[in-house]
């Protein structure tokens, strides 16, 4: 059931009282798939511009591949501030200015002279950008579904399979035309179409109680009125159960009333007789919550991240010099890269398919998921000509759309953190996650230039892979024993307060009236 927006319509949240599975959630998803093409398509796609960079620059694989390697270490290094400006200042904002930063970094690398040129206007500048853009978009449209969550994000995270398999050749065929600088002056235009994205991010707001403080019954002022206007006697059934002292003053109306609870039952009884035109305070939302990093589950779902991502971006970004390395043409090379792409994309909407069924534990999917990709990793060095190299690009694109389509989304399942903490875990998740980011790529550039053979980037991302399993194998066993300690802690301390409570509460309210009455009499 949907609360419609008095004031601006066009800006102000969306306020529902339960999670709609849909609604504006639908256009938030379109949104998404764009600026998922725009960020991450944009950057698994850079592997085009890998040799034309060493041959400009003359430069090494490993200096090379730290401009990626920057950009995703400040991508994801930034993600709690990403979290404390959405929060602050809202979604939408957020991703438009990520959208300029992007747009405004790629242009400019277009110009660069030095490969320190690019670290600075690719990998800090639009590395910035893309954090703003991503994470809160991807946040924002998880609160917006629940049943659906896993299978609309699934298939709004394919717009970055489709951008690696439109613009890879794409962009190859451009260079031939105009080279490679004012290629990548047009990809940073392109990125400016970020900002109409973020433009339809409006905020959502769920407040499952606003019908039960309207429905309460009209009475309930008329007969406080008749308390007030009966001061005088303080021993009335009224006021012993209330708990309220009330004064003697005209001005004590229901709105304007102070008075002193005695119990816990007057902050409830005092906060419905407030006007039906004056607004509750709203909580304060903290910017940023760090408690998560309590949960024993949340670590080890983070530390799976931290390897993971060392098989992320290594693979699409050495993918082409590994086949031009085994005599594989460019226009082969680029086809390649572009099955890989849509391969993922079936992952993708497979795993949200799988996912989106009840019951099921997603979190022991995800681990197949992770397994099997890291075999996919292990198989590229044994690849050796067109066919086997494009087997297994295929293999590894579908297993990769299983876990890069999933991972963050299921952060708001119960088993890692829920969706009440969503937004400050994403932070903190992808932050960890520059770690991985930082050395991922250059430590695949070093055994690389150390053993001249692209595959051995692949053993390194084969065993990063490895110990993510590891680690996210540990999720559900740290989640069911800090839910089993959580009960034993809450069956202990109600066995403690329950003892101390009357056997009869009429009883306790009488005692009270006869300690009020005693204390009147020797005031007197």
């Amino acid at each position: 059931m949907t609360v419609k927006a008095v004031k601006m319509p066009c800006t102000a949240p969306n306020v529902y009282t339960k999670v709609p599975d849909g609604g504006w959630g639908w256009t938030i998803a379109f949104a998404f798939f764009f600026v998922e093409a725009l960020t991450y398509g944009i950057i698994k796609s850079f592997g085009v511009f890998f040799n034309d960079l060493m041959e400009s620059f003359d430069e090494t694989n490993s200096r090379i591949s730290w401009i990626i390697s920057i950009c995703v270490f400040v991508q994801t290094f930034t993600a709690p501030l990403s979290t404390v400006l959405s929060n602050r200042f809202g979604h939408r904002f957020v991703v438009m200015a990520g959208g300029v930063l992007i747009s405004t970094g790629m242009v400019t690398a277009s110009f660069a002279r030095t490969v320190v040129d690019m670290y600075v206007t690719i990998g800090v500048i639009s590395g910035l950008g893309y954090c703003l853009s991503f994470l809160p978009t991807v946040t924002i449209l998880s609160q917006y579904f629940d049943k659906r969550r896993s299978l609309v994000t699934a298939v709004a995270s394919t717009g970055e399979c489709f951008a690696v398999f439109s613009f890879a050749p794409a962009i190859t065929a451009l260079k031939e035309q105009i080279g490679w600088r004012y290629s990548l002056l047009s990809v940073g235009v392109l990125q400016l179409s970020i900002v109409i994205c973020g433009s339809l991010l409006r905020p959502i707001i769920i407040k499952e109680q606003e019908e039960e403080v309207k429905a309460q019954p009209p009475e309930e002022p008329t007969e406080t009125k008749y308390m007030l206007e009966n001061e005088q006697t303080r021993t009335s059934i009224e006021s012993i159960d209330s708990g309220v002292e009330i004064t003697t003053s005209p001005s004590n109306v229901p709105g304007n009333t102070k008075a002193e609870p005695k119990s816990q039952e007057p902050k409830e009884h005092v906060q419905i007789l407030v006007e039906n035109n004056s607004t509750l305070p709203e909580p304060k939302t903290k910017l940023l919550d760090f408690s998560v990093m309590r949960d024993y589950s949340f670590i080890c779902y983070a530390f799976f991240g931290l390897f993971a991502t060392l098989g992320f971006f290594a693979p699409s970004l050495y993918i082409i010099p590994l086949s031009l390395s085994l005599g594989i043409g460019k226009d082969h090379s680029a086809y390649i890269l572009s099955a890989m792409a849509i391969a993922e994309v079936f992952g993708r909407i497979s795993a949200g398919w799988v996912l989106n069924k009840k019951p099921i534990r997603k979190i022991y999917i995800e681990l197949i998921c992770v397994v099997l990709l890291s075999v996919a990793l292990f198989a590229f060095p044994f690849a050796s000509e067109f066919w086997g190299l494009m087997t297994c690009s295929i293999f590894f694109g579908f297993m990769l759309g299983t876990v890069a389509g999933t991972h963050i989304p299921l952060l708001a399942e119960d088993d890692v953190v829920g969706i009440a903490k969503m937004s400050s875990a994403a932070g903190v998740y992808v932050f960890i996650q520059s770690l991985a980011g930082l050395a991922g790529p250059p430590l695949a550039g070093v055994l690389v230039d150390m053993t001249q053979n692209y595959s051995s980037a692949f053993y390194s991302c084969a065993a990063g892979m490895v110990l993510g399993a590891v680690f996210l194998s540990l999720v559900r066993p740290c989640k069911a024993g800090l839910c089993h300690r959580q009960q034993q802690c809450t069956e202990e301390s109600t066995a403690e307060v329950v003892p101390d409570l009357p056997d009869d509460f009429i009883e306790m309210d009488i005692g009270k009236a006869e300690n009020s009455g005693k204390g009147c009499d020797s005031v007197a």
